[in-house]
Parts: structure tokens; C-alpha cells; sequence
């Protein structure tokens, strides 16, 4: 991983725009900052997209997609897009699944959530889990003492162990029915809502984030970015970035969005 500092001006002058994580990548110790929030903004009002791709769940992509400076939002590991189209006043929503496997789904996430907390001392149901429409995601760190590393590996072996995808992002370990991730959602929201070959393009975008569930991202964008904490993700990490912030979080965030914001002003 090199330094963001050595990505080339000239490449980051030509970015249409940011696909980002959010816990640990926008967040920082559990917060939306200010400084992180008005990065986002700031590089909306530069005219670059701006587009969560989160492990987090429908409830909060909802409130997200209408409420802050984004373009879109992708949820649960690429289970969905949501879009707030401001000059319709539409709000836009695009699944992976229909309604029928995602209720067909649920009863079978619902089971093996019971067996894991039943075989995982210490696990728990990510407090946001009511939320969810289509993905499992259970606690290791967020709201419950840190589990051993051993038990997170339990805890993605049975998800594995019942046919489910399953990822470890910095506070969860998620799993859900289909083959689906954060990077075929993120192409189908670009081709369908903004007419965009993401495949032709991708060197026009930045991915920035920090832990294992974005190594797709990280694979695919030329130019990928991990803030400096993704380096305590490095031994799980089958991709890592290509490049790294100096500082954590969303403080890493916004050094990236100054760094895109300068160079397309020719700074």
C-alpha cells in the first residue's frame, strides 16, 4: 500500500467520483464527525458523485439515501440500491432478491443467528438487525466485548457451513442467501441509474475503506484507497488497497476528499 500522497494529481483530477464504506471509513469510533459529513458535501458541491456501499442495514440506507449529501447508497453487503431522486421527489429502491426470497430468506437467516448465538459465547445480534431485509449480521465488537479471533472465525464457519456468503467487516460478521456483494450492486446501480459501464470507467472512480467485506472493491477500483486503520484488517485482507491515507477514519476520509477537491481545481 502506498501513501495517498502518491497518487499521481493528475488521476485524482479526472475522478468523477467516491464510492466509500462507512463504519470505520466514514465514522470514526462510532461517529459521523462533522469534518467526515462535510467531506461529503464538499465533494458534491466540487461535482463528484458520492455513494456509500455499507454492510449497513435497509432501515439506516433509507434514512441515508434521503437525508445526507450522497448520490445513492448500496446496503447489506450489495443486497440493494437506494436512490432519492430530488427532482422527481422519488425515492428509488432496487434489490437483489424479490420480495418472496427475501421473506423465504429471513426464516433461514433467523435460524442460523439462533444456532450461532447458541455456539459463539459472546456473539450477538448486531443492534441494528431489525433493520435488515435481506442480510444476517452479528455483533463481535460493537456493542459486546471484543470476541477472540478464533470465535469470529466460528462465526463465519457456520454461516459457511449453511450456504451463506459470509464477510467480516470491522464490527460484524455478516452472511446472507446469494451470491451477490458490494461490487455487483455498485455496477448495476452505476449502469442503471447513471448509464455508466463501470467495467469501462473504473478507473474515473476511488473506492475508499478498511476492512475485509471491501477486498472486491479494493480488487477492482485501479485506485483504491484505505484509510491508515485498514492496516489493523491486513492479515484478512484477500485484496488491500492500493493506496493509504496518513490518518484513520474519517479524518482519512476527508484527507481523501481534499486531495480530489484540490486536484479538480488544478490547486
Amino acid at each position: 500500500m502506498r501513501p495517498l500522497s502518491e497518487l499521481p494529481r493528475a488521476v485524482l483530477a479526472r475522478m468523477r467520483g467516491v464510492f466509500c464504506d462507512i463504519d470505520d471509513t466514514l465514522t470514526t469510533d462510532g461517529h459521523l464527525t462533522a469534518e467526515a459529513y462535510g467531506a461529503m458535501e464538499r465533494l458534491q458541491r466540487a461535482g463528484l458523485q458520492v455513494m456509500p456501499v455499507t454492510g449497513r442495514p435497509a432501515g439506516w440506507c433509507d434514512h441515508i439515501a434521503r437525508m445526507w449529501p450522497v448520490d445513492a447508497v448500496v446496503g447489506e453487503n450489495g443486497a440493494f440500491y437506494f436512490m432519492y431522486d430530488r427532482q422527481a421527489s422519488k425515492f428509488i429502491k432496487r434489490y437483489a432478491a424479490n420480495e418472496a426470497e427475501r421473506k423465504r430468506n429471513r426464516e433461514r437467516l433467523r435460524a442460523v443467528g439462533e444456532r450461532i448465538l447458541q455456539e459463539v459465547s459472546g456473539a450477538a445480534y448486531a443492534s441494528d438487525q431489525q433493520y435488515r431485509e435481506a442480510d444476517l449480521a452479528i455483533d463481535f465488537c460493537e456493542d459486546v466485548p471484543r470476541l477472540p479471533e478464533t470465535e469470529v472465525d466460528r462465526i463465519l464457519a457456520i454461516m459457511r457451513e449453511s450456504g451463506m456468503s459470509a464477510k467480516l467487516s470491522s464490527i460484524h460478521v455478516n452472511g446472507w442467501y446469494g451470491d451477490y456483494d458490494k461490487l455487483d450492486m455498485t455496477k448495476t446501480l452505476m449502469h442503471e441509474r447513471f448509464n455508466c459501464d463501470l467495467d469501462g470507467e473504473r478507473e474515473h472512480f476511488v473506492f475508499i475503506g478498511d476492512s475485509p467485506n471491501d477486498a472486491p472493491m479494493f480488487a477492482y477500483f485501479p485506485y483504491s484507497v484505505g484509510v491508515a486503520n485498514v492496516r489493523e484488517a491486513a492479515s484478512r485482507l484477500e485484496t488491500p488497497p492500493a493506496y493509504v491515507t496518513q490518518t484513520r477514519c474519517g479524518q482519512g476520509f476527508a484527507e481523501l476528499a481534499s486531495a480530489l477537491i484540490a486536484a479538480r481545481a488544478g490547486a
